[in-house]
């Protein structure tokens, strides 16, 4: 295998992108931009850092961000792993990425910006739910946002394959996989979704 190693190379493979694809860049969310975002409830959030990178699933039970002005958008850390890799990366690095669906669309809308974590209380606030207020929250400073061609989820097939369950190893199993049956198996997946039903939020 020969690797390509120079953008010339690469383009000579590709030629040019086509107008529409550059046009269709802003810096900021106008109506457009700013009405997809608003609706979608799934976004995948891209992050670097000194170990190398990192795409993280956020979603809710309404828009997954708020947008607070043309430029700003805001995103709430509610519960998960405790891993934190993409709230660590943000600390040291703050260039992200983000990737936006809406259900039943085969386009998605990316955003790149610069990120910073604050646990401002009025933030906070904004997202809560009852009682329970995220950690933290995410704010993002766009620098830019586009639409991405629908052709991936179109090939795939996303939506329409949406309810169909393959035969996949579960967590459980996974789990049990990599500790030789010490943690997980049946017990875990039986007992995750009440566990999760219960710190949902």
């Amino acid at each position: 295998m020969t690797p390509i190693d120079s953008i010339a190379a690469l383009e000579t493979l590709y030629g040019q992108p086509g107008a529409p694809s550059l046009r269709k860049v802003a810096d900021h969310l106008g109506p457009g931009y700013g009405k997809w975002v608003g609706a979608s409830r799934f976004c995948v959030l891209s992050t670097v850092g000194p170990e190398g990178t990192d795409a993280s699933p956020r979603g809710d039970d309404g828009p997954v961000v708020q947008v607070l002005d043309p430029k700003t958008l805001a995103m709430p850390d509610w519960r998960g792993n405790n891993r934190l890799d993409s709230l660590r990366n943000i600390v040291r690095d703050g260039r992200v990425s983000l990737m936006f669906f809406v259900a039943g669309s085969n386009n998605v809308v990316r955003v790149n910006g610069q990120a910073v974590i604050t646990a401002d209380a009025a933030l906070r606030q904004r997202f809560a739910k009852g009682d329970t207020q995220p950690a933290t929250v995410i704010v993002i400073t766009l620098t830019e946002v586009y639409s991405q061609c629908a052709r991936a989820l179109l090939r795939s097939g996303l939506w329409q394959a949406a309810g169909q369950t393959p035969d996949l190893p579960s967590m459980g199993d996974i789990l049990a996989e990599l500790t030789n049956g010490a943690e997980g198996g049946a017990p875990y997946d039986q007992s995750w979704g009440a566990r999760a039903a219960k710190t949902m939020w």
